[in-house]
C-alpha cells in the first residue's frame, strides 16, 4: 500500500499539484485520505525522500523539492529543446564560438581527415540554475552558422540550417565523473563533485559525422530515461 501511495503522490508532483517548495498534506491527513495508518504514510514519504523528490523539515512538516528533469535517450532530440518542452524557464548562455582544432577528447568521433571544427560552448540553466555544460565540434562546414543562431538555436535546429545537412542518426553515452576543474565553477560546483557525462555523435544521411558534444550534467535534478520493448527472436520462441 505504501509503494501505491508513494506512486499517486509522485505523479501529483511531477503533475504540478505540490509547487517546488510547497508544502504535502500532513501524515494525519494523508493518512485520512488513503485510509491507512501513519507508520504506511511514512513508509510512502520515506520512498520519495530516498529519491531526492522531498524533504523532511522538522516541525514544519514534508515538503516537494524541484522537480527532476528528463532527457531520453531513445529520442533524436537536442538538450535544449528536450528541456523546453518540460515546461520550465530555460536559459542558454554561448561562452565560446569559433574555429579551431578537434579537442582530443572528441578525436576519436570524427573521420581522420578531420583535423579542425567549428568550437561551441553553451551553459544550459532551468530556472535560473547552472545545469549542464554543452561543449560541441561541428565539420568545418558549419562556419557559415552566425553567432546569434549559436547562441539561440537548439543543436539540431542550428545544424539543419546548413544546406543538404540532415541528422539521420547519433550514439549516446552516459556515464559518471568527477567535475574537471574547467568544468566546476560553471556549473557552482567544487572539483571532482559527481557529475553526469553524457557523449553524443550525430550523424548526416550520406553517413558522415557532423558533430560530437559531451555534456557535463549536474545530477541532482536530471536523469536519463529510456523506453525499451522486448522483441522476441526465433530462438526465443523455439522449444527446448
Amino acid at each position: 500500500m505504501y509503494v501505491q501511495i508513494a506512486a499517486t503522490l509522485r505523479d501529483e508532483m511531477e503533475r504540478g499539484v505540490y509547487e517546488p517548495s510547497g508544502r504535502l498534506p500532513s501524515e494525519s491527513e494523508l493518512g485520512e485520505r488513503f485510509s491507512v495508518s501513519r507508520v504506511t504514510v511514512r513508509l510512502a514519504i520515506g520512498c520519495l525522500a530516498d529519491e531526492g523528490l522531498v524533504e523532511r523539515k522538522q516541525g514544519k512538516g514534508t515538503f516537494a523539492t524541484r522537480r527532476r528533469l528528463r532527457h531520453r535517450l531513445d529520442v533524436l532530440r537536442g538538450f535544449y529543446d528536450s528541456l523546453t518542452r518540460q515546461g520550465v524557464s530555460v536559459q542558454m548562455e554561448l561562452l565560446r564560438f569559433d574555429e579551431c582544432e578537434v579537442p582530443p577528447s572528441l578525436r576519436k568521433a570524427f573521420a581522420p581527415d578531420v583535423v579542425s571544427c567549428v568550437y561551441l560552448e553553451r551553459l544550459h540553466r532551468v530556472d535560473g540554475e547552472p545545469v549542464a555544460l554543452a561543449q560541441m565540434c561541428m565539420l568545418p562546414e558549419a562556419r557559415t552558422i552566425s553567432r546569434e543562431q549559436a547562441a539561440t538555436l537548439p543543436s539540431y535546429e542550428m545544424i539543419e540550417l546548413l544546406p543538404g545537412w540532415r541528422i539521420a542518426d547519433a550514439d549516446m553515452s552516459v556515464t559518471a565523473v568527477g567535475a574537471p576543474a574547467n568544468v566546476g565553477p560553471w556549473l557552482d560546483v567544487g572539483e571532482g563533485t559527481p557529475l553526469l557525462l553524457m557523449r553524443r555523435t550525430s550523424r548526416l544521411e550520406d553517413g558522415r559525422t557532423c558533430e560530437a558534444t559531451v555534456f557535463h550534467i549536474r545530477p541532482e535534478r536530471y536523469e536519463i530515461v529510456v523506453n525499451s520493448g522486448v522483441r522476441k527472436t526465433p530462438e526465443d520462441s523455439a522449444c527446448p
